[in-house]
């Protein structure tokens, strides 16, 4: 059999992922804090880029139509700068370049791709890229640094303990002895080690130690700061309390032998055999119990090492002229433009590797905050639409969220279910209610007995009203509750109540149960 080469013409089709795509559709799936991280990256990489240091006040031009919907179709223009003010989607913003416009013209023709006036984020394809871990936000004046809060690590008990002990005057033995005790503090507030373990374990050391000594360390360690640290349980934690506070507060002998004795017939909230036994009528238990509840059970969580975290909201939303208004948090980035002084250095027909190096780096440049401008545009369209879906929750509460879910914002905008999945991600949106991550408007539902839907969400806000205005004497049980809502037209199990109440941290009917 002979073999002959031969040509052939096919046509087809085949999806590309240029660079610019893939770097507009990395920025937007990455949090705040994360694009503060890459724009400081570009920032520190690309020569042509520079923060804005306030100079384009002057180009400001006026916002038009501030009264119009926040629905409406108006859309933010295409050329509009990082530097100009915040993008709503009741304003036109149309302002030039901030760089010298002979450079641009000659780069974009000359040795670069032409920068669409859309970019392409929407992507069917699977988040390809992981965001790199959060970091500090950048770009910020070095004045409005708070170095204590960044720089400085937390403190945990141990340290909290071990400061108390160099202040408090001891014997070397008894230091030592304070020390181990301390090391098996957890974080809670409770020596996690027996007397006797830590006894053992210094012995070898001291050969004379008696276990007494021990006890007596830990009884010092246990007036030290906060209040019930180093106890050995829950009974002798919630006594120490009670022994500090002072011997004429009202109800404590009481409170004292409930802690002593009962302490498992009030965890168990049985009101009736516990008035028996310690022989108090019920409005003096109900004293008791209040001068009870005021103590801390983990007093060791009140001394947290965990850093302070904040969530920086990425859109606005308020109410003006009773319609809805949605803009972009100005402070979610820095400000930043191509420099003019670098651009105006390119030059149209100089191909030395100097010259090729600013081209490159100037298309670099106008790629990267072409893409931060799509960003900013995608982020707000999905925004509006979610409020567009979801005005009844901003004027009324969690009980008239209406369900949604991703494919219902993906065919309002004309995108990809996974686009708007990158775009609702660790996002979050400043309401009058306060902040939302954007995940939180959607939800499953649940049909009506009248053939409508129920957002989870609102059923999760009915069960919490419940909940609240029940008889603290006699709590609802699931089984009720679900028995409630069916008279509403919701019919949902009482797996799906118990489902929802333990998500919400509320729990169970049998330890609601209170006197009052």
């Amino acid at each position: 059999m002979v073999m002959k080469a031969s040509l052939q013409l096919k046509l087809g089709q085949q999806l590309t992922m240029t660079p610019q795509l893939q770097q507009a559709i990395r920025l937007l799936q990455l949090s705040t804090l994360d694009l503060q991280q890459e724009i400081q990256e570009a920032l520190d990489s690309n020569p042509m880029l520079e923060l804005d240091e306030g100079h384009a006040d002057s180009e400001q031009t006026s916002n038009s139509n501030d009264d119009s919907a926040s629905t409406s179709d108006n859309r933010t223009s295409e050329n509009q700068n990082l530097n100009e003010p915040t993008p709503s989607r009741e304003t036109d913003n149309h302002n030039s370049d901030d760089y010298d416009s002979e450079a641009f013209s000659a780069g974009e023709e000359s040795w670069g791709d032409a920068i669409p006036d859309d970019l392409p984020v929407d992507t069917a394809w699977d988040d390809i890229y992981q965001s790199s871990a959060p970091a500090g936000p950048a770009g910020s004046d070095d004045n409005d640094l708070d170095f204590e809060s960044r720089n400085s690590a937390g403190e945990t008990l141990q340290d909290h303990l071990n400061w108390q002990l160099n202040l408090t005057p001891m014997s070397e033995t008894d230091r030592i002895i304070a020390m181990s005790l301390i090391d098996s503090v957890n974080p809670e507030g409770y020596i996690t080690s027996s007397v006797e373990e830590i006894h053992s374990g210094l012995v070898e050391e001291f050969e004379d130690l008696d276990l007494d000594e021990v006890v007596a360390v830990m009884r010092r360690l246990q007036h030290f700061d906060p209040p019930g640290v180093c106890a050995r349980d829950l009974k002798e934690c919630l006594f120490v309390q009670l022994a500090q506070l002072p011997s004429d507060t009202p109800w404590l002998p009481q409170a004292k032998m409930v802690v002593n004795h009962y302490l498992h017939l009030l965890g168990n909230r049985d009101y009736a055999q516990l008035m028996r036994r310690s022989r108090l009528k019920e409005e003096d238990l109900k004293s008791v119990i209040a001068l009870i509840q005021t103590l801390n059970p983990k007093p060791g969580l009140s001394i947290s090492d965990t850093a302070s975290e904040y969530v920086v909201p990425d859109v606005m939303v308020k109410k003006e002229n009773e319609r809805w208004k949605i803009e972009l948090n100005p402070e979610i980035a820095p400000k930043i433009r191509v420099n003019s002084g670098y651009a105006s250095l390119v030059k149209r027909a100089d191909n030395s590797n100097d010259n090729n190096f600013l081209k490159d780096q100037l298309q670099e440049a106008r790629w990267f905050i072409k893409s931060l401008q799509s960003r900013n545009e995608t982020l707000l369209k999905v925004a509006s639409k979610i409020v567009e879906y979801q005005q009844g929750f901003l004027d009324y509460g969690d009980e008239a969220m209406k369900p949604m879910v991703l494919a219902d914002i993906a065919q309002a905008v004309e995108m990809h279910e996974s686009t708007i999945s990158r775009v609702t991600t660790q996002k979050y949106m400043h309401t009058p209610r306060g902040i939302f991550e954007l995940k939180y408007f959607f939800s499953s539902h649940v049909s009506t007995a009248a053939g409508g839907e129920c957002s989870s969400t609102a059923i999760r806000a009915i069960i919490k009203k419940l909940i609240a205005a029940e008889s603290a004497k006699k709590p609802l049980s699931d089984s009720k509750i679900a028995d409630v809502l069916e008279e509403q037209g919701i019919q949902v199990a009482r797996r799906t109540i118990a489902k929802y109440r333990e998500a919400m941290s509320i729990p169970p009917s049998n330890e609601r149960k209170r006197l009052v």
